[in-house]
């Protein structure tokens, strides 16, 4: 008998409990579930990881894709409706175990252990492609934020804390006002950008080269 068949919806389970990730996709992961990843969780069958981007990053959609496709079942999609590219990971506990580090009641959140995950440039990179912003006047200004809306301060300072100490980058958090409420950012001004920089440029794809000082 095939234990990989016991049943449709824990076949996926039984094939990569023995899977372990590369500390590479790892980093990839933390960076996504910083940005705009999510990880969809079923009661039944565990979980597994969306990505989905608009046309334009049609290029980023699939280089993830490349990084995890060892993992997924089908090959990246585009909706018809609105242009949309996506794929989804096969379930997985290490991405059961992820949720529940990053999630509380559905709420994605800055676990206490960021400190420990947040460790390697390639995680920033990710990070600053989903949610970065620069901000560049040539000859006059520049700086970089990085949108952390869905976050409470505190996390957003957990997370402060964790750029200076880790990577020495300094920065600063803005509370922007939208819609009669206060939400924190992440500004990366003169004193911090040079470094962030140096760090994140070598994993920037081109779809993302707006986001960089020409």
């Amino acid at each position: 008998m095939n234990p990989h068949r016991q049943s449709a919806g824990k076949s996926d389970i039984i094939d990569f409990v023995k899977y372990k990730y590369s500390k590479n996709q790892k980093d990839i992961l933390i960076g996504l579930l910083l940005g705009d990843g999510y990880l969809e969780y079923n009661g039944f069958k565990g979980t597994r990881l969306q990505v989905k981007q608009s046309q334009q990053k049609k290029e980023y959609v699939m280089w993830l894709y490349d990084q995890f496709a060892h993992c997924v079942r089908t090959k990246p999609k585009q909706r018809l409706d609105n242009g949309q590219w996506y794929f989804f990971t096969r379930y997985c506990e290490y991405l059961t175990e992820l949720r529940n580090t990053f999630y509380i009641s559905n709420i994605k959140i800055v676990p206490d252990s960021i400190a420990d995950l947040l460790t390697s440039p390639l995680t920033l990179a990710i990070w600053y492609m989903d949610d970065g912003r620069l901000d560049f006047r040539k000859n006059s200004h520049y700086a970089y934020s990085i949108s952390t809306d869905s976050f409470t301060k505190e996390q957003v300072v957990s997370l402060q804390r964790v750029l200076y100490k880790r990577f020495g980058i300094e920065t600063s958090i803005h509370m922007s006002l939208c819609r009669g409420k206060f939400y924190p950012k992440i500004y990366i001004g003169k004193k911090g950008r040079d470094l962030f920089l140096d760090l994140i440029r070598p994993y920037i794809l081109e779809c993302f080269s707006y986001k960089l000082p020409q």
